[in-house]
């Protein structure tokens, strides 16, 4: 009698396939977003007109507000809960980014509108001197000449500083002086523009003697774009990979001619951009150049002797007498000043660009 094990025997029939949800392969087609946009703006309109709001404001949020219950509710009748969500998750994303450009729209859009009537040859190249405030016509070449140098002394004062004082941050500060220097150039930053103002008048005007200048707005305008360009440069030096530095020193380059040479030309791009973000921060204050500049109607080229105009205290001049002409060129000069602070980054940039490494070069 042999001895076999019988083992029972069991037959595998073909496994039933996966129980899948009847929503799992249906989508929706990639015009479906911008349908309901669409549907939404009328449903929100409707509304508005329906209500009797006269804001397009609430036109809108309420149009926003059906725009992502709308998404989420078409998406879960049609895909399923889960990818409603994700849609939604989107679809907020954009409502935000909508809100955030409109305002923005709509101001360049009216600035352009209202300031390109005046803005000509003859606005650019003339003041207002011998001219009336309630008289059409007039310039704004004092102000614009004003601005330029009142921006650019404070440039020249405010760039070298913060960008020694990041390079010792990032380069060379240990212990308590660097803890020191970090904590006053975070207070600098929500130092209000009239307080520096305040500090200049105290000490250059009434403690010195000297008078109203362009380079006392200046030097009030540099207080402020310090630590504007301390931190940005600091992060963008903190960019730099630290093998780039390890392979300068290794080749026995000084510590020094490895930050001239191998670190600030790579971070030349961050750099160059946190200044000009400190110039479109300084280039529209107004409360340091009312107390230290005064404003003037007539050209002065000295920017270090006697009353000079700006541009933002030429808008702010201009628009308080409240006629038609005088607004008009409130307008034109705000206009203008948006014009120079774009072109100052496009040349910025150009100049980062050109001076950056070619392989740092986008």
């Amino acid at each position: 009698m042999s001895n076999s094990t019988l083992t029972p025997q069991t037959t595998s029939g073909p496994s039933a396939p996966p129980q899948s949800s009847p929503l799992a392969h249906r989508r929706m087609p990639r015009w479906s977003p911008a349908a309901i946009a669409l549907g939404s703006v009328g449903l929100g309109v409707g509304i508005g007109l329906v209500a009797g709001w006269e804001s397009r404001v609430q036109w809108g949020l309420v149009a926003a507000l059906l725009f992502v219950l709308g998404t989420y509710a078409i998406t879960t009748a049609v895909e399923g809960r889960r990818q409603a969500k994700d849609r939604v998750a989107t679809s907020a994303v954009w409502v935000c980014f909508v809100l955030a450009v409109v305002p923005l729209v709509s101001l360049a859009w009216t600035t352009i509108s209202r300031g390109s009537k005046l803005v000509d040859g003859y606005f650019l190249t003339h003041s207002m001197g011998g001219m009336t405030n309630l008289e059409e016509g007039g310039g704004i070449y004092h102000a614009l000449l004003g601005t330029l140098e009142q921006v650019g002394l404070a440039t020249a004062i405010a760039a070298p500083l913060g960008l020694l004082t990041a390079i010792y941050l990032v380069e060379y500060g240990r212990g308590r002086l660097a803890q020191a220097v970090t904590f006053f150039v975070d207070v600098m930053t929500g130092i209000p523009s009239i307080v520096a103002g305040l500090f200049v008048l105290s000490f250059w005007n009434l403690g010195l003697g000297f008078g109203p200048s362009g380079f006392a707005g200046s030097m009030a305008l540099a207080i402020l774009m310090v630590p504007v360009v301390v931190r940005s440069t600091e992060e963008m030096l903190k960019l730099v990979p630290n093998e780039l530095r390890e392979a300068s020193l290794a080749l026995g380059v000084p510590k020094w001619k490895t930050i001239l040479k191998v670190v600030i030309p790579t971070a030349i791009g961050g750099i160059t951009t946190g200044v000009m973000l400190a110039v479109a921060r300084i280039a529209g204050e107004t409360a340091p150049v009312m107390l230290l500049v005064f404003g003037n109607p007539l050209i002065n080229p000295n920017p270090f002797s006697g009353a000079q105009e700006s541009l933002p205290l030429y808008v702010w001049n201009q628009y308080k007498l409240g006629n038609e002409a005088s607004i008009d060129r409130a307008w034109a000069g705000a206009l203008t000043l948006i014009a120079v602070v774009m072109i100052l980054n496009l040349v910025a940039r150009g100049v980062a660009r050109w001076k950056a490494p070619k392989g740092a070069r986008r």
